[in-house]
């Protein structure tokens, strides 16, 4: 692991934001015994880190190079794109712009006369964007995303060229499968997501971690997580937990 993955992980236990408890629930419909929640890196210090984390790997990877600027979507990936936009130019003097998508049009003051679902107003025509947020589960956000933007690029006369998307970390789970009442049926296995959208889109899908390694590496360190209300190394039965749960679930 490269030290700003070793750090993340650090962090995802750190801020309680990867917890273990009976009864959780994924947006998809299916009991999962983990979560992860980007939502509590909600201190200054934790969101510079985390803005920190993904600038090292854009920079790491050569990705910083390939955008002009950062789209975080709705809400979680707002802080995410601002934090890694502020990152890329303390620490490594890169300046690329950040942008993030509203819940309701914009149509007063600068937009009176074209609404805008955008906030900042740093994209530009033909200018390239990358895509950054927190997990990748479903990918539904991320379309949703691409949607808003050819919206977007539509109504202004603009053309923006997405580079991609980059996620925190992969719950490196495949998508549910529905009955005929849209209800998840229980130990089926649908698509891997982040295939599946790159097919879709033609865009590649990266992580900086997986959940695999995350564990691996908060268990060898024995790094206390929150698992069941107590702040402890990870137990063996939440081992066990995820274990059995990417065995029903997890990508092969």
């Amino acid at each position: 692991m490269k030290p700003y993955q070793e750090d993340l992980a650090a962090l995802l236990a750190e801020s309680q934001a990867l917890f273990f408890q009976d009864g959780l629930t994924l947006k998809d419909g299916r009991p999962t015994p983990y979560f992860v929640n980007f939502g509590l890196f909600r201190t200054g210090r934790l969101s510079a880190d985390l803005g920190r984390i993904m600038a090292d790997y854009l920079v790491d990877t050569g990705l910083h190079d390939r955008f002009d600027v950062l789209i975080g979507p709705s809400y979680k990936g707002s802080a995410l794109a601002v934090g890694t936009a502020l990152a890329l130019w303390l620490n490594h003097r890169i300046d690329r712009g950040f942008d993030y998508d509203r819940k309701e049009a914009k149509i007063h003051g600068e937009a009176s006369r074209q609404s805008t679902k955008f906030v900042t107003g740093a994209l530009a025509d033909n200018c390239r964007v990358l895509i950054v947020d927190d997990v990748i589960t479903t990918m539904a956000t991320k379309f949703d995303i691409l949607r808003l933007l050819a919206e977007e690029a539509t109504a202004r006369g603009h053309s923006y060229n997405p580079a991609g998307v980059v996620l925190c970390l992969d719950r490196e789970q495949t998508t549910a499968v529905y009955d005929e009442d849209k209800q998840p049926i229980p130990g089926r296995k649908g698509q891997n997501a982040a295939e599946n959208f790159k097919a879709v889109t033609g865009l590649s899908v990266r992580a900086i971690l997986g959940i695999r390694e995350t564990i691996d590496f908060l268990r060898r360190e024995k790094l206390p997580v929150r698992q069941h209300g107590r702040l402890e190394p990870l137990t063996e039965t939440s081992l066990t937990a995820l274990r059995d749960y990417l065995a029903v679930y997890g990508l092969n």
